[in-house]
């Protein structure tokens, strides 16, 4: 039986394609067509700029983007064998999905969107999704090509990506998502949502950016962060000893026996700017 759609439904495409996930690429896939479609509206409008969606597999989550409306969706995936079930897709809805089969690290989302807006809406595979937020958090222009980012990660990567100073979860990455864009967990999804269900539970984030971060140093800023939450349980006066550490501190005004997890993010850029 067709799904609302018209295309089979996902468990049908899975095993026509023989698309059993691969753990080494991350592959969790999710078949609720209810829950996709959910996903898929928190990004909407869809038809005002280039969505790109990275980590396609069997395609639930292209299908909910499509049927909302999205006028054209570009499908990053590195496994080859999705690519077919893809290709149906692209049949059923012509002239709105490109597939690109390519590693999503590698490939330049600006050039894909040819200079248009571009919003990012992704189930992204748990082994690089960490990876892929840094470097859409780290152009070397700002404001990025990307007006929103939605996007699922473990719920453990979520509560960091939002996480405020003195949160338990606080640290690198919550310093660079707060100082260079807003974000807020949207919703939690249930590990059953998933062929194989994963040990943990996710949850979807999204992140606008902020037009107007306060001016630093990106590699300084990361270089501070990292040495700072490396040893979190120290004293700030240690752990950002090999950048000055006491010294640093006193001159911009920052008490050293702090630890890493007190300090605003606007603390954090005066280090950056000082080192």
């Amino acid at each position: 039986m067709a799904s609302p759609d018209g295309l089979p439904p996902l468990r049908a495409v899975i095993a026509a394609h023989g698309l059993e996930p691969k753990k080494s690429l991350g592959q969790n896939f999710l078949l609720d067509l209810n829950l996709t479609g959910r996903i898929a509206r928190q990004a909407l409008p869809l038809d005002r700029a280039t969505v790109i969606e990275v980590g396609p597999g069997p395609g639930g989550l292209t299908r909910a983007l499509l049927a909302e409306g999205a006028e054209r969706v570009v499908a990053i995936e590195k496994d080859p064998r999705c690519i077919a079930a893809l290709e149906e897709i692209a049949g059923h809805y012509p002239g709105r999905l490109e597939i690109v089969a390519a590693d999503a690290l590698t490939v330049d989302l600006a050039a894909l969107a040819g200079g248009g807006p571009v919003k990012i809406v992704a189930n992204l595979p748990y082994n690089v999704g960490t990876q892929l937020l840094l470097s859409w958090l780290a152009p070397p222009v700002w404001p990025p090509a990307w007006e929103s980012l939605t996007l699922m990660f473990q719920k453990e990567v979520a509560e960091r990506i939002v996480a405020a100073p003195g949160s338990g979860h606080y640290g690198r990455l919550g310093v660079l998502a707060g100082w260079r864009t807003r974000a807020r967990i949207l919703f939690e999804v249930s590990p059953a949502a998933f062929t194989p269900p994963p040990k943990v539970t996710s949850a979807i984030v999204q992140l606008f950016p902020n037009p107007a971060p306060q001016p630093a140093p990106l590699a300084a800023l990361e270089r501070v962060t990292a040495a700072a939450f490396g040893q979190r349980r120290k004293m700030l006066r240690q752990s950002l000893k090999s950048l000055g550490g006491e010294q640093l501190l006193t001159r911009v005004g920052i008490a050293p026996q702090r630890r890493a997890e007190t300090l605003s993010i606007e603390e954090f850029v005066r280090l950056a700017n000082a080192v």
